[in-house]
């Protein structure tokens, strides 16, 4: 295993939970950062960091093998509508992009890690280092999830998982066994508000990993702004599928519930389909 190691970086602090985890597992960090979407403060802390636009590739694997980069993760947000208007791929992301015959999330990201990997750079998880960061099962606050608020998390769970199979979004929004509203490429805070101006208080949010989730990259993640977009929303129940997303903050984002009186609980799927709540 060398000691260094790349992060291709987007937005939030997920690159900067990694890059201090692996410094102090003793990595040396050469984070690509991506233009109008990573934290410049990174650069502070990473042993190297590059800049890049949306779609340099090319550059990517340029910055990367200039380092002797051999192993890389994928970390942070993306703002997905830029791909309409910012985008300006040079000639290695240009010639991938044409390629691809379904530009949704998986089928892109699973591209890009493919001409990674042709180039010696291994992708791997994105929890590598981080796996105390994976959502934990059971009601994390004051508040218990009621009998007909279960019945909308298993019928949400259903419908979130079969919009995953079809790589669109990992997120719904129901009431009253009614789908409010489906996550595509605006986000999950942006989902949770236009399902909660529909269902109001028995607005549940259900998030899930996708069928055939890779570990590598795009896992749902949760944080402050989840719940300040439920409060805004008036939505009460938050429902994620446990060991397969991504807790920020967890204090903060437990205290926040707390004060809206919202329902945040991580759920189990066993292996024949039965859902599991208990608390830990």
């Amino acid at each position: 295993m060398s000691s260094k190691i790349g992060i291709v970086a987007g937005g939030g602090q997920f690159p900067l939970l990694f890059t201090q985890a692996a410094q102090a597992q003793g990595r040396e960090v050469v984070v690509v950062a991506h233009e109008g979407e990573t934290d410049p403060s990174l650069a502070e802390t990473a042993d190297r960091l590059y800049w890049v636009k949306l779609g340099q590739l090319g550059k990517i694997i340029k910055c990367f093998k200039s380092e002797g980069v051999t192993e890389t993760v994928f970390l942070g947000t993306i703002t997905k509508t830029r791909i309409f208007r910012d985008i300006l791929p040079d000639l290695k992301g240009l010639s991938l992009w044409n390629k691809i015959d379904v530009r949704q999330d998986d089928a892109i990201l699973r591209a890009i890690a493919g001409e990674l990997e042709k180039e010696g750079i291994t992708v791997l998880e994105s929890t590598l280092y981080l796996r105390h960061l994976l959502f934990p099962k059971g009601v994390l606050g004051k508040k218990k999830p009621s009998a007909d608020q279960l019945d909308d998390i298993r019928f949400g769970w259903r419908m979130a998982r079969a919009v995953g199979g079809l790589d669109i979004g990992q997120c719904v929004v129901v009431r009253d066994r009614t789908v409010l509203a489906v996550e595509a490429i605006e986000g999950t805070d942006a989902t949770i508000r236009r399902g909660g101006a529909l269902g109001r208080e028995k607005a549940v949010v259900v998030k899930v990993r996708k069928p055939d989730q890779d570990f590598r990259f795009d896992l749902p993640a949760i944080g402050v702004t989840t719940i300040e977009s439920m409060q805004e929303a008036k939505a009460k129940v938050l429902a994620v599928e446990a060991g397969q997303a991504l807790l920020f903050d967890r204090e903060a984002v437990v205290e926040a519930a707390n004060r809206a009186g919202i329902v945040v609980v991580g759920v189990e799927e066993s292996a024949d389909g039965a859902l599991a709540m208990q608390e830990r």
